[in-house]
């Protein structure tokens, strides 16, 4: 058979393949990583290959699509309802943030029948026994039986214990370790982190999982701007990808609490709008399920009927639960010329247009005659509580260290900048709820009554929303910012 032979140059790190050598690679960056390449290009025809098989959807088994219950609560609220069979699940995290336990903690309490493999790149088997005695693992023997265990990166070492043992439930730690010699141009160059390795090893793990009924957890790192490390395809290949993310200590009834939020950036299988919740202490993660006033910080004032100026309650949902948090606002007298806002838990954008509709729709003047008066007298002059923060740098932050998304939580901060403006204080039992548009108007939010019903059980006697239907106890409906602010602050 006839064969022709050509030359290509194929980037080392990334795999990238030009047809002359270039210094520096075009997709990774990388200098002096092009090298000349040989392949074999047949000159013949290609052998007939075998038709795809189709089958119909109708034929499909539902149980196929059935799920892994994970044993922690939190975690299953955050999957859509547990772990689904064939899919692949991204854990990204700092350093030291707990995704090793996690997936120790996956692997004790799943509940299933099946091996579960636990593979790792980072921690020898020593390392990992002295973890899974600290999380008090060893009290089950049938439990540590189940869990196997694999320290090395070699992807050809992964897939070999794969054929043999067959698990249910693959975890491996981390994404950056994994190497293979396939996927390198010379054996001596088969280095893990790069982003032809990341790329190639987790692609051959997602198959096999897929193939043979099982799920897959990846850990990975992140970058400092918060971001997975490595290639954003990486992010596409996964079903399911999760950002594990470490507040400062949250100072609320019980004191100083260490949390960290499991949230879902992409979920094929559920919603990414769930949280959970989970502190860390010498057994590993404790999932939280009633968060209550965790996130509201305790006082010891003599008088607790008035919040601190600048201080809002805000009943805000963070998927499928209502949370209640304690929004800090300051201003003070820009420093240049140009006010900035700092604001990392709630987005500055949003921070911006919720003092640019308080600044347009409070600085306003009406002009009325009194009812009798004599219409050549000047007409009386009424000022809406009126504030300035174009001149303000403001601060905005959310105590607790959780990150606020939901548009609920805009009410509460126009009253939080407007007291912390004003010098005024809210009442210590209201909650607040609503979302603000451009015009100034109290708009309606999801599970209004949901946000309520939990206020009140926590001893918030007063709750200013938007207008509802439905009579709910306690609420105080306002259809706009002005009267908004004219129901609970003095003028």
């Amino acid at each position: 058979m006839k064969k022709q032979k050509a030359f290509i140059y194929k980037c080392s790190s990334c795999g990238h393949e030009e047809p002359k050598w270039l210094g520096r690679c075009p997709e990774c960056g990388e200098w002096n990583t092009l090298t000349e390449t040989s392949f074999q290009k047949n000159s013949s025809k290609k052998e007939p290959r075998l038709a795809a098989q189709t089958l119909p959807l109708a034929a499909v088994d539902p149980m196929e699509g059935s799920r892994i219950e994970s044993g922690i609560g939190e975690l299953d609220r955050v999957l859509g309802g547990g772990i689904m069979k064939r899919s692949s699940i991204l854990v990204g995290g700092e350093p030291g943030i707990g995704k090793s336990t996690l997936l120790l903690q996956i692997a004790a309490a799943a509940l299933t029948k099946g091996r579960i493999l636990y593979v790792s790149g980072e921690e020898s088997a020593g390392q990992l026994r002295l973890r899974a005695d600290r999380l008090g693992l060893n009290a089950d023997r049938s439990l540590m039986e189940r869990i196997e265990i694999l320290c090395t990166g070699n992807l050809d070492e992964i897939e070999l214990v794969l054929n043999n043992v067959n698990p249910v439930l693959v975890l491996i730690d981390s994404a950056q370790t994994l190497f293979s010699e396939d996927a390198s141009m010379q054996a001596s160059r088969a280095v893990s982190g790069t982003v032809n390795q990341m790329k190639f090893c987790s692609f051959e793990l997602i198959s096999w999982v897929k193939e043979h009924d099982a799920a897959l957890f990846l850990t990975a790192h992140v970058t400092k701007e918060g971001i997975i490390s490595g290639p954003k395809t990486l992010e596409h290949m996964v079903d399911t990808v999760l950002y594990f993310e470490q507040n400062d200590r949250t100072s609320g009834l019980n004191g100083a609490v260490d949390c960290r939020f499991l949230r879902a950036a992409k979920n094929r299988f559920g919603s990414v709008d769930e949280i959970g919740i989970f502190t860390m202490g010498e057994k590993g993660l404790s999932q939280i399920e009633d968060t209550g006033r965790m996130f509201l910080v305790k006082r010891t004032e003599t008088n607790t009927s008035l919040l601190p100026p600048g201080v809002a309650i805000a009943a805000v949902l963070e998927g499928s639960r209502t949370i209640l948090v304690e929004i800090q606002a300051l201003t003070i007298p820009a420093k240049g010329s140009i006010s900035r806002v700092f604001s990392d838990k709630i987005d500055s954008g949003r921070v911006s247009r919720i003092s640019a509709v308080l600044e347009k729709h409070l600085n306003k003047q009406m002009n009325h005659s009194g009812a009798g008066q004599d219409s050549s007298n000047e007409p009386e002059k009424v000022r809406f509580p009126g504030i300035r923060l174009s001149d303000q740098d403001l601060y905005v932050n959310v105590a607790g260290g959780i990150r606020i998304t939901e548009v609920g939580v805009e009410l509460a901060l126009a009253c939080a900048l407007y007291s912390a403006r004003m010098g005024l204080s809210l009442p210590a039992n209201l909650a607040i709820a609503g979302e603000l548009s451009l015009t100034g108007e109290i708009r309606p939010i999801h599970r209004l009554s949901g946000r309520v019903k939990t206020a009140a059980n926590l001893g918030f006697a007063s709750f200013l929303g938007p207008a509802s239907d439905q009579q709910l106890q306690g609420l105080r409906s306002a259809k706009d910012i002005n009267s908004a602010i004219k129901l609970f602050f003095n003028k």
